[in-house]
């Protein structure tokens, strides 16, 4: 199983928007993908910013071939629609993961 996370600090301003924005629209076309056999959305609850909230995004892979589909075929554009509703409100990065057991 991997994991590929997503950490996103979002300006608290925008946050109501950006959540049912992820919930209805970019998370769906990420699983829409097909690369993708399941989710998790969560609050990160130890960030210190007053101005951000952080929230974590971990998409669940069975291999690293469909991370790898889903990176060469429909990273790039989905990365793009969201850069470009949610330019300089936000900051992230991206781990990825593999179970051990």
């Amino acid at each position: 199983m991997i994991l590929y996370n997503v950490t996103i600090a979002i300006d608290k301003v925008i946050e109501d928007e950006w959540k049912s924005w992820m919930s209805e629209v970019h998370i769906p076309d990420v699983i829409a993908t097909g690369q993708f056999i399941d989710h998790k959305f969560f609050e990160v609850l130890s960030h210190d910013d007053p101005r951000s909230t952080s929230f974590s995004i971990q998409y669940f892979a069975k291999s690293m071939d469909n991370l790898q589909v889903y990176q060469e075929n429909f990273a790039e554009k989905l990365q793009q629609e969201h850069q470009e509703k949610f330019a300089n409100k936000f900051v992230a990065f991206r781990t990825v993961l593999q179970s051990v057991v």
